[in-house]
């Protein structure tokens, strides 16, 4: 007599399902870049302040010029300087002086340490610490930008696409600047002088604090080689279409100017690049 024998089947065992690694920071940037934006939450003094900073001086800005109602070309030129003006300032203050200060409290703590003996890399902890400040800045762009178009004729964003990269290649530059100067700055208090040179040198060279115009060829050309400088010549492009020399372009003929600025500040990224990985310290300096 056989026996009936029960054929047994294997349950199908699936391996789960592997994260690619583009996924993988992506989660680790954003779990970092939340407790960060939590932070930044909590001081609601200090959001409220910085985000009503830029409407309030579109405002103050627009009472004390006077501008005719019936001139709607110098409304718009004022409108993108204006406009021009919130996104330096902020690059400046928002996301360079006050990163530089972050790393700097978080690298005396032994955060960043500690951060990067754990699975995220430098690259990773750099871009969530930045998240508050940039945050911060791309509130000010766009709360600015509804007080222009609000109180005055605003300019023609004749090519948006240069705004969009002026606004990111400045935005990665001064983050990397940024990182490179916590090399040189002890503590957050003397963050005050370390970053003085790169806010004087950037500002005074942009086209913003003086018309350049004014200075000798020679030094035209090298403000033209400075950080801010580029930023300043695309956002212009962008919002008016009129070049250095304040003649109105076409669409196609803002790209053509662009050329220059687009390679000054893709070299700066080089530079801040080489300028991070050679300066910034992970470590308590002692």
């Amino acid at each position: 007599m056989s026996a009936a024998t029960t054929p047994t089947t294997a349950r199908d065992e699936r391996p789960a399902p592997q994260r690619s690694p583009l996924a993988a920071s992506a989660r680790r940037v954003g779990s970092l870049a939340r407790a960060e934006l939590l932070l930044l939450v909590r001081n609601r003094t200090a959001l409220f302040n910085a985000l009503l900073l830029s409407p309030l001086t579109v405002v103050f800005l627009a009472a004390v010029t006077g501008l005719p109602d019936d001139d709607a070309g110098a409304q718009a030129l004022f409108g993108a300087s204006l406009m021009t003006m919130l996104v330096a300032f902020s690059l400046l203050f928002v996301v360079y002086y006050n990163l530089t200060t972050a790393l700097v409290a978080r690298r005396e703590e032994v955060v960043l340490k500690r951060l990067l003996t754990g699975e995220s890399n430098a690259a990773e902890i750099l871009t969530a610490t930045a998240a508050p400040a940039l945050a911060v800045m791309l509130g000010q762009a766009v709360l600015g930008t509804v007080a222009v178009v609000a109180l005055m004729e605003p300019p023609a964003f004749t090519n948006p696409v240069l705004l969009l990269v002026a606004l990111l290649g400045g935005t990665v530059v001064f983050v990397l600047l940024a990182a490179a100067s916590t090399g040189f700055t002890r503590t957050v208090e003397s963050a005050q002088l370390t970053t003085l040179p790169v806010l004087l040198v950037t500002l005074l060279f942009s086209g913003l604090s003086l018309p350049l115009s004014m200075l000798p060829d020679l030094v035209q050309r090298l403000a033209a080689l400075t950080p801010l400088h580029p930023v300043v010549a695309l956002m212009r492009l962008g919002l008016s279409g009129t070049d250095a020399d304040g003649a109105v372009l076409t669409f196609a003929e803002t790209f053509a100017a662009a050329v220059g600025p687009l390679a000054v500040l893709v070299a700066w990224v080089l530079v801040g690049v080489l300028a991070m990985r050679r300066w910034m310290r992970w470590q308590p300096r002692r």
